[in-house]
């Protein structure tokens, strides 16, 4: 489910009602703890943070022109959904965002390469997303995006 939006306003108010104060509180972790230097976007029908042009002015190999793309959150049908492309790129970050889950969340993790699911709006598990959000600067995501992804 994409949510075409204009601003994060916007986005916000077309997700269900219910979700609406988490997914403004994950938004605000995100955007008070990632380092300086990632800008924040509305693209592929999410809410994104990554490396503006300015900064890495060879921007994302899949769509020329375009920022690097590193972390969104999105409103996805039956969950909310945190992508972390750093986690996706550095076995040892998501070694050990998944050791320090339970240390969170009663939950099970629901984990694809980059992307963690929350069925349970009660149990985001804010204070380690933001301290995920803390591991990578701008630099070290250009340079593991060259390592790993830029032939």
């Amino acid at each position: 489910m994409q949510i075409q939006s204009v601003s994060i306003e916007d986005y916000i108010s077309k997700i269900p009602e219910e979700r609406q104060e988490i997914f403004r509180k994950l938004f605000d972790t995100i955007n008070n703890n990632l380092p300086e230097g990632f800008s924040q976007d509305s693209s592929y029908g999410m809410i994104g943070w990554g490396v503006p042009l300015e900064a890495y002015p060879a921007g994302y190999h899949c769509a020329p022109g375009t920022p690097l793309p590193f972390l969104s959150i999105a409103s996805q049908k039956n969950f909310i959904a945190f992508y972390h492309m750093g986690m996706y790129a550095k076995p040892e970050l998501l070694n050990w965002f998944v050791q320090e889950f339970p240390k969170y969340s009663k939950r099970k993790l629901d984990m694809g390469k980059s992307c963690v699911r929350f069925k349970k709006m009660d149990d985001i598990p804010l204070e380690l997303l933001a301290e995920v959000c803390r591991k990578m600067t701008v630099q070290d995501w250009i340079n593991c995006y060259e390592e790993n992804f830029k032939k």
